[in-house]
């Protein structure tokens, strides 16, 4: 045998082990409307899948094929598919993101996702990217194992932790995203769930070392994870292997996915809390109702009592960026190309609180990005024709990007990269408003030589984060906040990630289908030209700023100044004008003091003799 044909027979022998175990696994899925009581004290409607919820688990290994066949069968609403974390490289297509990287999925369509996952093992979810969709329980884990997991356990249980609303997103939105609700107030859940239900269930076996995937497929609230006396050592965070670390809490931002190896009891003779906790500082207000903390249960025997409430206060000593990966990547070099964006919330003319980038609210385009991308030809590498309320960039194959995002506003955003990982080269503490920091690329805080490196990151209140990637996934690739209330009000980016090369990508007959089945075009710039690329009249822009004068104070001084009439008149009627007055002094009370210390009048209310005065 020559020389040629050994090096042939051995490149063979190679190749044939990895071509023989990997496989193709084939899924139809028809998303249907279910019944379904969460939290066992609301039956609303859920997003299932043939009939059936919660959602499937999904379990694949490195390597392997995934065909899944979505048919909407929702009736009312367009849907959509995409696999978190995954890099879908050479397969943009397949990413979901609607009107981003495809069109909508109209009622009564079916589109295959047909990907292959590469190198990737770990934690992942798929859900629906169609609005705050997933809310409504289009939502499940996506696992991948690997065969050469690098630390050992004897078993392994996914957890996933979310909230509830009692109404669907479609309602929700309608009153969020409303120029009644002038401060962007979110949405307030009505209850913690632990693998979408109350009080569930974690059978341990004594001695034994488990390994506990917790994903958080919730839309807003982050949340505590703590487990009594366990401890958990953190193994792998969004897919990505760290250096073990013991905790004694998790703090998970909705998308964050932490495994953790958890060693069992050596004895069966009591059970034990589970507890996660929402982080109430999120929340505009809580309703008395609400509880904040919720028990599920790590039974090792049924027999023994049941555990009570594990009552744990978090010290402050969980923080993200103190982990490190385990391969030991070192920090990329000085960027190529810097983005800077400084988040921003604020209402514009139509009265409604909006989410911005540098002053830019995202608004989806006439046609898909990514399908200007592929009918644009050389024009694809100008940014213009994407739109100006995309946000898009064009990135340089290969070129170091980094991505600095400094938050002026109270509220913490988990962001995340479709397409990459990133290093998590600079996370700032939380400041207070009069003390907030921008980040500045010639004063800033030593580089660690191994940062981070994750798909999702809590940018903390008035703080900042720096993140750098290699650009070296050719794609469209959505830069959002996953708190979904937030990307509904605009707060995110477009990467167009060199985009000669997306060009070569081709994408299934079924791509271009479905758009033609919801009348979405598959040629033009963002405004749906073809003659003139750069011609966007008629795109899809937010609307005008708001009137010289008008502030959010004033609008907001504007609704409680109504809801003082509405108030009044509902007791004039109601009582009598006399007693009215007297009987509801104390609400105009309240009101005024609001107002006073919103610095949103100058001169009292009508109220106590005045207002009797007046009424005679």
């Amino acid at each position: 045998m020559s020389t040629v044909r050994l090096l042939i027979t051995a490149l063979v022998l190679l190749v044939l082990p990895q071509a023989a175990v990997a496989k193709t696994h084939t899924f139809h899925y028809t998303a249907e409307w279910v019944d379904a009581n969460p939290d066992g004290l609301h039956v609303k409607k859920m997003v299932g899948f043939n009939g059936q919820w919660p959602l499937p688990e999904i379990h694949i290994d490195k390597g392997d094929r995934v065909e899944l066949y979505l048919t909407n069968g929702l009736e009312n609403q367009n849907t959509s598919l995409h696999f978190h974390g995954l890099f879908m490289h050479g397969q943009n297509y397949m990413d979901g993101p609607e009107m981003v990287t495809q069109c909508p999925i109209p009622p009564g369509e079916t589109y295959l996702y047909n990907f292959t996952t590469h190198e990737q093992v770990g934690s992942y979810w798929y859900h629906s990217h169609t609005g705050a969709q997933y809310s409504d329980g289009l939502r499940g884990a996506f696992i991948i194992h690997d065969p050469d997991v690098p630390f050992e356990y004897d078993d392994e249980k996914v957890i996933t932790i979310s909230e509830t609303y009692h109404r669907q997103y479609d309602d929700l939105t309608r009153e969020f995203k409303n120029r009644y609700n002038p401060t962007g107030a979110e949405p307030i859940p009505q209850n913690l769930l632990l693998n979408d239900t109350q009080n569930a269930t974690i059978h341990f076996e004594a001695d034994k070392t488990y390994l506990l995937r917790f994903i958080n497929v919730g839309v807003f609230v982050s949340q505590y994870v703590y487990l009594e006396d366990h401890e958990m050592t953190i193994v792998e965070v969004d897919g990505v292997y760290v250096e073990p670390k013991t905790v004694e809490y998790l703090y998970i931002a909705v998308a964050q996915r932490y495994s953790v190896l958890v060693k069992a009891k050596k004895t069966t003779d009591k059970n034990y809390a589970l507890m996660q906790k929402f982080d109430n500082t999120m929340l505009d207000s809580i309703p008395q109702d609400l509880k904040l903390a919720a028990m599920s249960s790590i039974v090792y025997d049924a027999k023994q009592a049941a555990p009570k409430p594990y009552s744990f206060v978090p010290s402050g000593s969980f923080n993200e960026i103190n982990l490190r990966p385990l391969n030991k990547t070192e920090l990329l070099d000085e960027p190529d190309y810097r983005i800077t964006l400084d988040v921003i919330m604020d209402n514009l003319g139509d009265g409604i609180n909006y989410a911005f980038f540098n002053n830019i609210t995202y608004v989806a385009p006439k046609v898909p990005t990514l399908l200007s991308v592929l009918s644009s030809g050389e024009h694809a590498t100008d940014a213009k024709i994407y739109g100006s309320n995309t946000h898009s960039y064009v990135l340089q194959p290969h070129d170091i990007v980094e991505i600095v995002v400094n938050n002026q506003d109270s509220g913490r955003h988990p962001f995340h990269l479709h397409g990459h990982t990133f290093q998590v080269v600079q996370k700032s503490q939380a400041f207070e408003e009069d003390e907030q920091e921008a980040y500045d690329p010639d004063n800033h805080e030593p580089f660690q030589k191994y940062p981070l490196i994750r798909d999702t990151v809590i940018l903390e209140p008035f703080g900042y984060i720096v993140l750098r990637f290699r650009a070296d996934n050719p794609g469209v690739w959505f830069f959002h906040c996953h708190l979904d209330w937030h990307l509904e009000q605009g707060l995110a980016i477009v990467l167009v990630e060199d985009p000669l090369a997306i060009q070569e990508q081709t994408p299934p007959d079924d791509f271009y289908r479905i758009c033609e089945a919801c009348g979405v075009p598959t040629r033009g710039n963002a405004a749906g030209h073809v003659n003139d690329w750069f011609d966007l009249q008629g795109e899809p822009v937010q609307p005008a700023p708001l009137p010289e004068g008008f502030t959010l104070k004033g609008y907001v001084a504007f609704a409680i100044s109504t809801l003082i009439g509405i108030y009044g008149l509902w007791s004039i009627i109601q009582y009598g004008l006399e007693d009215a007055v007297q009987d509801d002094k104390a609400v105009f009370d309240k009101l005024e003091r609001i107002l006073k210390e919103n610095d949103m009048i100058q001169v009292p209310l009508l109220s106590g003799n005045d207002a009797s005065e007046e009424a005679q």
